[in-house]
């Protein structure tokens, strides 16, 4: 009874991600290649409604099969805005996983059909993508054993085509190691690089992941953003559900909303200003991941709460004239302008502003009505 239970959950959860995220199916025929070849895409939710916005491309090699985990994975993990929403795409390889992914037995570097694959990806398929979708500059790539050894051959091109890596169990080429080491010192774009292995992966995979590892450890560059993992009881096929949720949240760990540790650790004990704590919270996402967003509510109040608790008034103004800037449908730069307003005794003004949330979209809990009392509550102080 107990597992039909779960068996009921899961196929009721599954059922509610694709009533969300339904997956398009297209096929793309590659002169380089000389075929067609058949790639699978999931657009954000929010990708119909907001159509001003543009969002980074995850783009997944052996899509036969991680595809969906990836694009599950996303999808959950940007519905709670751990990381941020992403068009999802996958490349259908099956029996060519092989041949796309060939080296020469002398260069080590990509021949004949490996190279043809190499230049679809990055001369074919992502100018597609960016012409029929609004993506943003921030591409990261997925590959498990021998296709995530072949994505580590885009790291050598003078402009590297991806901004991230996520490399499940890489199956190297004869001196890659070593050309990554070399190649990592050298490189003047921000690269975010995710690696994993498994205490019961494929016992020579994993002992040449470990030693890249030891080699990566090693080098310094405030460019280059590493991240490792060897999961316990784990195999060369399961560390890729363990590794997935973890590689996102690594990569995209600064786009988080400000977390109680945060709050606790930073908001209420720091000297520097709230406000600018804020502010270049999003200006490193903007530089990191290329993205530009409206502030998140959910932060403005972790800073609105801070700076009150802190009877920090000149923050909740500015907090106040941002609120009015990018959610002017809002109550919210009406509650900040007018606390900041009551606390320095500016009596009228603070009703004033407190009133003129009427009719207002509410925030948490910034109601229309609690702006009402609040304005109700001064008026024989600004007599």
């Amino acid at each position: 009874m107990k597992m039909c239970k779960i068996l009921l959950f899961l196929t009721s959860f599954f059922i509610y991600l694709s009533a969300y995220s339904q997956h398009i199916y297209k096929e793309i025929h590659s002169k380089r290649l000389d075929e067609t070849r058949r790639i699978k895409i999931q657009l954000p939710r929010s990708y119909e409604k907001n159509t001003k916005k543009y969002y980074p491309v995850i783009l997944v090699l052996d899509g036969d099969y991680l595809f969906e985990p990836v694009a599950g994975n996303v999808d959950y993990l940007s519905y709670w805005e751990d990381i941020p929403e992403a068009i999802v795409v996958g490349i259908v390889q099956g029996k060519s996983r092989v041949t796309d992914t060939s080296y020469d037995e002398t260069t080590f570097l990509p021949i004949n059909n490996g190279a043809n694959f190499f230049e679809f990806i990055g001369m074919e398929l992502m100018p597609y993508l960016d012409k029929e979708y609004r993506t943003a500059k921030f591409i990261i790539a997925v590959g498990h054993d021998i296709t995530a050894n072949f994505l580590n051959f885009y790291l050598f091109k003078e402009a590297v085509l991806f901004n991230g890596f996520i490399l499940f169990s890489p199956d190297f080429s004869p001196m890659m190691q070593d050309r990554i080491a070399e190649r990592i010192p050298t490189l003047n774009q921000k690269i975010f690089y995710y690696m994993a292995t498994a205490q019961n992966d494929v016992l020579r995979l994993k002992e040449d992941t470990e030693r890249l590892n030891l080699m990566l450890n090693n080098l310094k560059s405030d460019s280059f953003h590493y991240y490792y993992n060897n999961f316990e009881d784990a195999h060369h096929y399961t560390l890729v559900s363990r590794g997935i949720p973890v590689a996102l949240e690594n990569i995209f760990s600064v786009y988080k909303p400000i977390t109680q540790k945060e709050y606790n650790e930073i908001l209420l004990t720091t000297e520097a200003p709230l406000y600018d704590f804020l502010l270049n919270k999003y200006a490193v996402i903007k530089d990191l991941y290329g993205l530009e967003y409206n502030i998140r509510i959910q932060d403005i109040l972790a800073v609105g709460t801070a700076a009150e608790r802190r009877k920090k008034w000149e923050e909740l103004e500015k907090l106040g004239k941002l609120c009015f800037k990018q959610y002017p449908e809002k109550t919210l730069g009406n509650y900040y302008i007018g606390r900041y307003f009551e606390e320095t005794g500016k009596f009228n003004r603070a009703i004033r502003t407190f009133r003129d949330g009427f009719g207002k979209e509410a925030v948490d809990f910034i109601t229309v009505e609690s702006l009402l009392d609040r304005a109700d509550a001064l008026k024989f102080e600004g007599e």
